[in-house]
């Protein structure tokens, strides 16, 4: 992914934060951004990873291992 290999760290604070259930506009207000900010990075997020869906988008992160479950640690 893009931003992992850039260490900028905030798309994947964004696909924790939607992975947690938070709207765009929750997710906008904890990470100090706007509305709309959150809704580009989700969909170049989305091209990045070759997924056309926030369902997919979800699946696709944790298989490659960017968000960690209920149950998962991020050891």
């Amino acid at each position: 992914m893009e931003a992992a290999n850039r260490g900028d760290g905030r798309d994947l604070d964004v696909l924790r934060l939607l992975y947690q259930g938070l709207d765009d506009a929750t997710v906008a207000r904890r990470l100090g951004v706007s509305h709309r900010t959150v809704q580009r990075r989700v969909q170049r997020i989305m091209t990045d990873l070759g997924v056309s869906g926030r369902f997919a988008l979800g699946a696709k992160a944790q298989e490659l291992g960017l968000i960690f479950g209920i149950n998962q640690s991020a050891n």
